[in-house]
């Protein structure tokens, strides 16, 4: 099986999210991906087959299968569009989540994702045992998300990750604040998923992205994810749509050497 390694939401190599990809002619097994990603050991490792006019694309963390992820998205249109369907400049994917669409502009790719919907929740103790800091809110989705009173505390936030996969609500945990560069930053944990910090998180996006436009008033914001990786993503808000756009960068191709159990 041919296995790319692609940096998404990066300008270069070594910064963004990097993200393993599988284009399949067949599915194998859901306990074989599930090896995969744990041998991978990225946050993220997709898995896509084509059926008709779009694929149909998994995605697999180390600690298990995920709903929805926007990182490993824009890898796999990476991967397809410039190495499977040069020809084309825009791929659909059938996914858990619904149709996902990733065009490409110029260098940009852009994801059209879902627009997810918070509910705002009652700060606990244990929240703040957690994160070692007061946030000002805390939201929640598929995740919780904890605004927090400026940038810098976003940049220092040293959580106990012990804590955090402890904590009774969110598959992921996120801090944000306003940012003085970017329209808003963020931080993204996910020791749920044997992942402590994500480097950049598009699926997060989807619920940031309402959250800071009822904040700053503005439909079109850039948002930067802080992680030491770092990584930037361009952001629309489209009624119960959002656009997240940011660019990617090949790190490897290489081949594994699997089969499945008979």
């Amino acid at each position: 099986m041919k296995y790319f390694v692609v940096d998404a939401f990066a300008d270069k190599i070594f910064e963004g999210n990097p993200a393993g990809v599988c284009i399949m002619n067949d599915w194998i097994s859901d306990e074989l991906m599930q090896k995969i990603a744990m041998e991978n050991n990225l946050s993220e490792t997709a898995f896509a087959v084509k059926d008709a006019d779009y694929y149909q694309l998994r995605w697999f963390a180390p600690g298990g299968e995920v709903n929805l992820c926007g990182h490993a998205t824009l890898a796999t249109a990476f991967v397809i569009l410039n190495y499977y369907e040069k020809q084309l400049d825009s791929v659909k994917f059938n996914t858990i989540s619904g149709e996902l669409t990733v065009n490409k502009q110029d260098d940009l790719y852009e994801l059209d994702f879902p627009s997810v919907p918070s509910e705002e929740i009652s700060i606990t103790d244990q929240m703040i045992n957690a994160l070692g800091t007061v946030p000002k809110e805390a939201w929640l989705n598929r995740d919780l998300v904890f605004i927090l009173e400026s940038e810098e505390e976003v940049k220092n936030v040293n959580p106990d990750f012990a804590l955090l996969e402890r904590l009774p609500d969110g598959l992921g945990v996120c801090v944000t604040a306003e940012g003085s560069k970017f329209d808003f930053v963020s931080r993204a944990f996910f020791p749920k998923l044997k992942v402590n910090e994500d480097p950049v998180t598009g699926s997060l996006h989807c619920s940031l992205i309402p959250l800071w436009t009822i904040r700053l008033g503005k439909e079109e914001m850039v948002a930067r994810q802080i992680s030491t990786r770092g990584g930037t993503l361009y952001c629309k808000h489209e009624d119960t749509r959002v656009k997240i756009a940011g660019r990617a960068a090949l790190y490897s191709i290489a081949e594994l050497y699997i089969a499945e159990n008979k």
